[in-house]
């Protein structure tokens, strides 16, 4: 399905990002897997991406930052000369109520979730035009819609990206691209593994479907946003979240 096509997933190592660099993998693309600060992660992603016949490179960037977002473009165009799909997957959470929150916590979490995809949007986005094609993906969540008590940073971020993927998609369609965002619900990673069985119990119990979704759930419809199979569709959010906001 994407065989010859070059798809570059930031946060692409661990939880959801991973789920999607070995999606794309399966179906015949050659990834480029952004890191923060896990290079033995990322080298053992590779070394699997490898072993399945997948062409692959890992490159170390701190999104929010301009400097790394080009240099971390320029490292994939130096390895495979195009970028066809660009995966605005890089996140982190500072979560604490609001009057608890540092002044940092907020920055932090809005300069990794929404800057960092407003840069890498802006860097890829600069080839995509030339070349007049390309797909974007961007993760947002459920919570940029609906809110969360003690994510007000988060919430924000996610927020944000919606708003960017509405506006990028309306910028980019007239030269062929699309800019889509998805936006898990509970989803079983890292990040929620640390939860109580009780926060677990009550999260579950609010989803119609009845159980938390994995990393390959939301990996699948990435794809398929990257896919001739939506060729029609650009802008839109899809809520990959069991029914929890029905």
């Amino acid at each position: 399905m994407f065989k010859d096509q070059v798809v570059l997933v930031t946060g692409g190592t661990r939880g959801i990002g991973r789920a999607i660099s070995l999606e794309f993998a399966r179906k015949g693309a050659k990834l480029v897997v952004n890191y923060t600060s896990s290079e033995e992660k990322a080298k053992a992603l590779v070394e699997e991406l490898s072993a399945m016949g997948c062409e692959a490179i890992a490159v170390q960037a701190d999104v929010s930052k301009s400097e790394d977002a080009d240099r971390l473009t320029a490292e994939a165009i130096k390895k495979f000369g195009k970028i066809d799909i660009l995966i605005n997957n890089a996140g982190i959470t500072r979560d604490n109520l609001i009057i608890r929150m540092k002044e940092s916590d907020w920055d932090e979490v809005m300069n990794v979730n929404l800057k960092g995809a407003f840069l890498m949007s802006k860097a890829v986005g600069k080839l995509m035009l030339k070349a007049r094609s390309g797909a974007m993906v961007n993760l947002t969540s459920v919570v940029g819609i609906m809110g969360n008590a003690g994510q007000s940073n988060y919430s924000a971020s996610k927020a944000g990206v919606i708003g960017l993927t509405k506006s990028l998609a309306r910028e980019f369609a007239p030269r062929g691209i699309r800019v889509n965002a998805v936006a898990p619900g509970y989803i079983l990673t890292d990040m929620t593994n640390v939860l109580s069985e009780d926060a677990t119990t009550h999260f579950t119990s609010q989803i119609p479907l009845g159980r938390a979704g994995t990393p390959e759930d939301v990996a699948k419809v990435v794809s398929f946003l990257c896919s001739q199979d939506s060729a029609y569709l650009t802008g839109q959010v899809i809520h990959v979240d069991g029914g929890m906001l029905i």
